[in-house]
């Protein structure tokens, strides 16, 4: 094997598509390497991944799950990561802070595709990364269409390290290409050597000459002697294997099954001597800082109403200690986590992840240091695209609702919660509706709250297609002094975006001045909800006439004159209804193209124009006007018409009339209200 020494532990993500087997791999790895008795399964709510309620009562992962295991005398880290698009956040938050990435898939070419934004974020963000392909023992097919198909989802050079022996259409053993041993599998034990079968001798010296020509790709030398037909001495292709890893330039491809243990132990051996040590990961990542600086990522954010808040963090200098001051505050215990458990550990070294207890004023994504050096990890989160309304029972309940949503934005930096003023609801947005509804979930189990979740209200407005001038008076007369206000005002409409615009004509002292800025205030008051129900927008009024009473007059009389005068006024105005339209820009495969148009078309979209997506060949860029009613629930069919990748942004573009029956259905609708 590689003769280049590794020190220290090392981190790894397990990363790929729902259903793909990560956690019953991790699992595996745990028995295998002593950390469990026996393994626990998914399905059964045992294993040491997916341990949250949430998760099991799901039967999938939700959050990142921590583990921790020694395989022959190596430390190693392990986060398993959710397979779900709708937490993709969490990948993208775990990746920053491991040394390498088990991308773990199923063997069928058909579903490549779902592992695009796995393998974009990967190599985006340069890291090392080995193909797991696992249900190995259930593959129907060709294992070399797999590795085709795999080849047209990565741009890094893929290297298929095991040839799979067929017997009577079942995987049941390999010859690993870079030893040129036969394996058999063996049932929850270590495979057993055997003799190459006579009749894949011939396919087993192609596929190890096609391994060694990518890999002659990054080396002269090897390439040399594949031209002179020397054949390289093992160490060297270890060696090179090891070397181009770490560098980005390939990808190994891996078989095998979790459940059964088959091919494990060949990959953790993999993982032993060619994973990237602590060092060399900084070198890779260029992260510089100070000489004997004590460094470390915060890599995701735990709270729980009894323990408080875990930062899990990566170290990747110096060494802290359990009651350390550092600049973020206190450590207030240091811990190793083994998924629902944990180990109070004395201090943490470079290489390991653990999390630090009670570091409240520290966030996902941020570095902890204890000499001043600033570093900025926190990259930004993912775009929301599904929403929903919240409320509670009881009124003293909205302030708790509202810090634990606080509590649970920053678990989760994909979630955003805001109070939405233009329809006075308080909405929770993420990555999809089984994404909110973990959030519910969490609220309920672990805050207490029974919350209520509606789909939000679309902010639509009015606005006028004509003037009119309207004079209205109001005069109250109790005992006392009484009220009285008279003002005449002209209503115009003004171009689309404009606003509102308020003025006077006074002249003659007719209204004292005094009063007008009440005439303004009585007009804005009525402008929250004009005839048709809605805010009004896009309207000019002015001041033109009016009388005052010595006495009686003042700035509240003033104020319920004009409101009175706009309610009489405004429906001599033909009034419209104006719904928000967004821009919207949805990015997915080119062979998804046309089926996008004709999604976005059925919802009313205005299509502008496609393009290729900047640096995702082989995908488009849909730019679309969409009216926001329709935006709501679009993700679904997006993700259902895209096999689970395509996505979208959005943002407010302008208000557009709407007219007709969906109008009508509109307005009674408020008015029911």
């Amino acid at each position: 094997m590689s003769t280049h020494q590794l020190k220290g532990p090392r981190n790894i993500a397990l990363i790929g598509p729902y259903s793909s087997g990560k956690t019953t791999l991790l699992e595996s790895i745990l028995h295998i390497c002593g950390e469990i008795d026996r393994k626990g399964t998914v399905e059964a709510g045992t294993s040491v991944g997916d341990h949250s309620a949430e998760a099991r009562s799901r039967k999938m992962s939700v959050e990142v799950n921590s583990a921790h295991f020694s395989f022959m005398d190596e430390e190693f880290s392990v986060l398993d990561c959710p397979g779900s698009i709708e937490f993709l956040q969490e990948t993208r938050s775990m990746i920053s802070g491991v040394d390498a990435a088990i991308l773990v898939c199923e063997p069928d070419p058909t579903r490549n595709i779902t592992l695009l934004p796995f393998i974009k974020t990967l190599e985006d963000h340069h890291i090392p990364t080995f193909f797991f392909v696992n249900k190995i023992d259930r593959a129907r097919g060709s294992v070399y269409d797999l590795f085709q198909a795999l080849e047209e989802v990565s741009h890094r050079d893929l290297v298929l390290r095991q040839m799979p022996i067929v017997t009577d259409g079942t995987v049941t053993g390999y010859v690993d290409l870079a030893s040129e041993r036969t394996y058999v599998y063996k049932e929850g034990r270590p495979s057993q050597i055997i003799d190459m079968p006579a009749d894949m001798a011939e396919q087993e010296g192609t596929s190890r000459f096609t391994m060694l020509e990518t890999l002659a790709d990054y080396d002269d030398h090897l390439m040399e002697e594949l031209l002179e037909d020397i054949s390289p001495e093992k160490e060297e292709i270890y060696d090179l294997l090891q070397k181009d890893l770490k560098d980005g330039s390939v990808l190994p491809v891996f078989v095998g099954s979790a459940l059964n243990g088959f091919g494990v132990r060949r990959l953790l051996k993999a993982l032993r001597h060619e994973v990237p040590d602590n060092d060399e990961t900084i070198k890779a990542r260029k992260i510089a800082a100070a000489a004997n600086a004590n460094i470390a990522q915060v890599l995701k954010t735990y709270i729980s109403p009894q323990a408080g808040k875990l930062s899990l963090c990566r170290v990747w200098s110096g060494e802290f200690h359990d009651g350390d001051h550092l600049q973020k505050g206190r450590i207030g215990g240091i811990f190793r986590l083994q998924g629902g458990k944990s180990e109070k550990l004395k201090s943490a070294k470079a290489g390991e992840i653990v999390a630090f207890g009670r570091l409240d004023d520290l966030h996902t994504g941020e570095y902890l240091t204890d000499n001043g050096v600033t570093l900025n990890g926190v990259d930004k989160p993912l775009t929301p695209v599904f929403d929903m309304s919240l409320h509670v029972d009881k009124q003293e309940e909205e302030v708790k609702l509202t810090a634990a949503l606080n509590k649970l934005t920053e678990e989760d930096p994909s979630l955003v919660a805001e109070h939405r003023q233009t329809t006075q609801e308080l909405v929770l947005k993420g990555q999809g509706a089984i994404h909110l509804r973990v959030a519910l979930d969490k609220l309920d189990s672990k805050y207490g709250l029974k919350v209520h979740s509606e789909i939000p209200k679309v902010a639509y407005h009015e606005a006028i297609r004509k003037g009119t001038t309207q004079h209205s008076r109001y005069k109250k007369q109790s005992g006392g002094h009484g009220q009285f206000g008279d003002v005449k005002i002209e209503i115009a409409p003004l171009p689309r975006g404009s606003g509102f615009a308020f003025q006077d004509t006074i002249v003659g002292g007719s209204v004292p001045r005094q009063f007008i800025p009440a005439v303004e205030h009585g007009v804005k008051d009525y402008l929250v909800k004009g005839p048709l129900g809605f805010p009004v927008v896009d309207i000019s009024v002015t001041l033109v006439d009016g009388q005052h009473h010595s006495v009686d007059s003042s700035e509240n009389a003033f104020r319920s004159a004009a409101r009175l005068a706009m309610s009489e006024g405004m429906v001599n105005c033909s009034p419209v209804l104006l719904e928000p339209i967004v821009k919207v820009e949805v990015v997915m495969p080119s062979e998804f193209t046309s089926r996008v148009n004709s999604l976005v078309s059925a919802r009313r979209g205005q299509i502008l124009g496609f393009e290729g997506r900047e640096g995702w060949p082989g995908w488009d860029t849909l730019n679309v006007l969409l009216p926001e009613s329709e935006i709501r629930d679009m993700i679904t069919e997006l993700r259902s018409a895209t096999q689970g990748v395509g996505t979208f942004s959005y943002e407010f573009d302008h208000l557009q009339e709407l007219t007709g029956q969906e109008a009508d259905k509109i307005v009674q609708q408020q008015k029911g209200e």
